[in-house]
C-alpha cells in the first residue's frame, strides 16, 4: 500500500480549545493550503496556489477567533482541497479537480485509483474521523453539539462579480440556517444569500450532510466573501458579528 504523506508532512488537520466548553462546534473543510512533499506543487505556480482555487482564504483566521471568543471546539483541515476536497464525497467530480475555475491542475491530470485512495486515506478520513470521535465523545458525555461549518468564497467566480457579503447554507433541516440567516440580513448594509453563492446537497458537500444531517445535530454552513476576512480587522468583525448572533440563532431556532 502506497504511503502518500512523509513523516515531515504536518498532520491531516489541526485542532484548537479540543476541551471548550461551548455547544458549538467549529470546522473549517478549506483552511489550509499545504502539499505533500511527494506532489510536489501539482504542477502549479505559488501565485495560483495562493489563490482561492487551493483554500478558503481568511477562514482559518475567522475559526480562530470564533473559537477563542466562544470556547468552542475547532477542527481545521490542513491541507489544499487541490489534494481531495475535504467536503466533497470522495470519487465525486469535485473530490480531486482537474480544474478549477479557469485554473489547470496538472498534477491531478490520470490520478491513479491507488492515488486517490491514498489521498482519501491518509488526508480526508483523518479529518473526518476526529470529527467523528467528537461527535461521539459529546453524545456520550450527554453533552449537546451545534454544527458550524465556516467557509469563504471569491468576490468574483468567473466573469461574474458576487454580491453577497456572505451566504447561508442549510438543506434537510433549515431551522438554525434559516434564524441565523434572518439575524444576519437584519444586520446594517449586509446583503446575505440564502443557499447562495452555494446550495448545500447531498452530491455537493460531505461535512454537513454526514454529521450534521445524519446525525440529526442543529448545523448550518457560512460562507464569508474573501475580500471582508482577507485581513485581520475584517476577521475580527466578522467574529464579534457571528459570537453575538450564533446564539440568538439557535434559540430561535428551537
Amino acid at each position: 500500500m502506497s504511503s502518500l504523506l512523509s513523516d515531515d508532512d504536518p498532520p491531516a488537520f489541526q485542532i484548537e480549545r479540543p476541551d471548550g466548553a461551548s455547544d458549538f462546534m467549529l470546522v473549517c473543510d478549506h483552511a489550509g493550503r499545504a502539499l505533500p512533499r511527494r506532489l510536489g506543487d501539482l504542477g502549479m505556480t505559488a501565485r495560483e496556489l495562493a489563490t482561492h482555487v487551493a483554500w478558503d482564504i481568511g477562514i482559518a483566521g475567522v475559526g480562530r477567533a470564533l473559537s477563542a471568543r466562544l470556547d468552542a471546539f475547532l477542527i481545521l483541515q490542513t491541507y489544499s482541497r487541490l489534494v481531495i476536497d475535504a467536503n466533497r464525497p470522495p470519487g465525486s467530480p469535485q473530490s480531486i479537480v482537474t480544474l478549477s475555475e479557469r485554473t489547470r491542475v496538472p498534477g491531478n491530470d490520470g490520478v491513479s485509483r491507488a492515488d486517490a485512495e491514498s489521498r482519501e486515506r491518509e488526508v480526508f478520513r483523518p479529518y473526518h474521523d476526529r470529527i467523528r470521535a467528537e461527535l461521539d465523545r459529546r453524545t456520550q458525555a450527554k453533552r449537546a453539539s451545534v454544527l458550524i461549518a465556516l467557509h469563504s468564497f471569491t468576490p468574483r467566480f468567473m466573469d461574474s462579480e458576487r454580491a453577497w457579503h456572505a451566504g447561508v447554507l442549510y438543506n434537510r433541516d433549515p431551522r438554525l440556517g434559516r434564524a441565523l440567516l434572518a439575524l444576519l440580513r437584519a444586520e446594517a448594509g449586509l446583503v446575505v444569500g440564502d443557499n447562495e453563492p452555494y446550495a448545500l446537497g447531498d452530491a455537493t458537500d460531505y461535512t454537513i450532510v454526514t454529521h450534521g444531517e445524519q446525525r440529526g445535530l442543529p448545523h448550518v454552513e457560512i460562507e464569508i466573501r474573501q475580500d471582508l476576512i482577507a485581513e485581520p480587522g475584517g476577521q475580527l468583525a466578522w467574529v464579534e458579528r457571528l459570537a453575538r448572533l450564533l446564539e440568538q440563532a439557535r434559540m430561535n431556532a428551537l
